[in-house]
């Protein structure tokens, strides 16, 4: 069981994201816990394209090394060295498969936003911050996602949303961050790039731009060293808006 990050951490959060023009979000496993919903959605789609293939909770974990999921199927496939490898038109059907699976169990209601994380975009908006995605995921999957938590008109609220096939190099790579900064017309020290993966980490700091992690199921031991914070999860911020609240004013 982790520790309770300490007030000061907290208030350092709060302030680094109070003053940040805009606040830049990754998606699976910092906005939702979205990962082991597409693990078995990869696992519907070999069933369906006839695969033996199965990837339990191990084995993805460390398959979500590699960033974008028809390169970690590529990548996957590579491990196993059987051949002849799969073709580009067979990897982007089992990507479709997988996607439209996981659009479906998205639709349950089954994947709720992570604590903190709805607070925090209403008091962005709030104070006027702006808000944007950088992401390695689709558009798809991103669309499934915000349309079901936050309503079909989601989008209203983010300037920008760039995600992996934006852009020609995925994570770790700072594409995505790149691309997002230029639309957003923002300097990289005028953001903060919400992460929960030291990819996502490098990513943004190769951008430049300062990073609040918020550790996930799947990347939750990472090493986070180059964070300027980590918490357990977004609602963290509120709390330390409640110790700064019960703080005795200075004379």
């Amino acid at each position: 069981m982790k520790a309770e990050a300490p007030v000061a951490t907290r208030c350092e959060a709060s302030e680094l994201i109070r003053r940040a023009a805009a606040l830049v979000f990754d998606v699976d496993g910092t906005l939702a816990e979205t990962e082991e919903l597409h693990r078995q959605a990869f696992n519907h789609a070999f069933v369906r394209h006839g695969l033996d293939w199965r990837w339990d909770r191990a084995v993805y974990k460390d398959l979500l090394r590699v960033t974008g999921g028809k390169e970690r199927m590529r990548a996957y496939h590579t491990r196993l060295g059987a051949a002849p490898p799969l073709s580009d038109m067979e990897i982007a059907e089992l990507h479709r498969i997988k996607t439209v699976h996981y659009a479906e169990l998205i639709e349950t209601g089954c994947c709720p936003l992570r604590p903190g994380v709805v607070d925090l975009l209403n008091a962005a908006r709030a104070r006027g911050q702006r808000l944007a995605i950088a992401t390695t995921t689709s558009h798809g999957n991103i669309d499934a996602l915000l349309s079901q938590a936050l309503g079909t008109r989601w989008a209203g609220d983010f300037e920008a949303i760039v995600a992996g096939d934006d852009v020609r190099r995925k994570k770790p790579a700072p594409d995505v961050y790149i691309e997002t900064l230029a639309r957003l017309k923002l300097g990289a020290s005028d953001c903060v790039a919400i992460e929960d993966s030291a990819n996502g980490l490098v990513a943004a700091s190769r951008a430049g731009i300062p990073v609040l992690i918020t550790r996930s199921m799947f990347f939750g031991d990472d090493d986070f060293t180059a964070a300027q914070v980590v918490l357990d999860d977004l609602s963290e911020l509120g709390a330390a808006k409640q110790e700064t609240e019960k703080q005795p004013h200075a004379q």
